[in-house]
């Protein structure tokens, strides 16, 4: 099953090395998106570069693996056309609701993340993926104090840690994205 990582904003797909050299060693053919960069581009655009990979390579089935921003593009490109092609998504620490700390600031890459942000009302109205998402996030995320569970997830999975990045080194992650992907 191939898999394709979405980072979240300010990092590259190298943040997500420990989780691709694991599923890479499970057999799992892992794609990313060097045109992401530091993923600092709106979601929209984002997840207009993921659609775009996921024609070129005419990729199917595919599982996306994302963390928080990340998590936003994922839903966008399952919400869209191109959404027939992704079997589902593990999004870690995703702040599908926003997080009050972004209107904050004044840099649109993070103000964006507002629960007032359009963006985020339109992905939080389109409920008609979540039944493909896993949801994980710690008991405790100082970048999104409203927790990552995602209403009518296909599972939302709150781990006994805390912290927006730690979290991705929990063990339970690779056990849900290789639940997913080998399911």
């Amino acid at each position: 099953m191939p898999v394709l990582i979405i980072p979240g904003v300010y990092e590259t797909w190298r943040f997500l090395q420990p989780l691709i050299t694991t599923l890479h060693g499970r057999g799992h053919p892992v794609f990313v998106l060097d045109q992401l960069r530091h993923n600092r581009k709106p979601v929209a655009d984002a997840a207009r570069l993921v659609e775009a990979f996921l024609e070129s390579e005419g990729l199917d089935d595919v599982v996306l693996v994302a963390h928080s921003k990340g998590g936003l593009a994922g839903k966008r490109v399952m919400s869209g056309p191109a959404g027939s092609r992704v079997r589902g998504m593990v999004a870690v620490a995703t702040p599908f609701g926003g997080s009050r700390y972004a209107r904050l600031f004044l840099v649109p890459s993070l103000r964006s993340f507002s629960p007032t942000d359009p963006g985020i009302l339109e992905l939080g109205r389109n409920t008609g993926v979540n039944d493909r998402i896993v949801s994980i996030y710690g008991e405790f995320d100082p970048h999104i104090p409203e927790s990552s569970e995602l209403p009518g997830a296909r599972k939302n999975v709150r781990l006994e840690t805390g912290g927006h990045f730690r979290v991705l080194a929990d063990p339970r992650v690779i056990a849900e994205v290789v639940a997913l992907a080998e399911g």
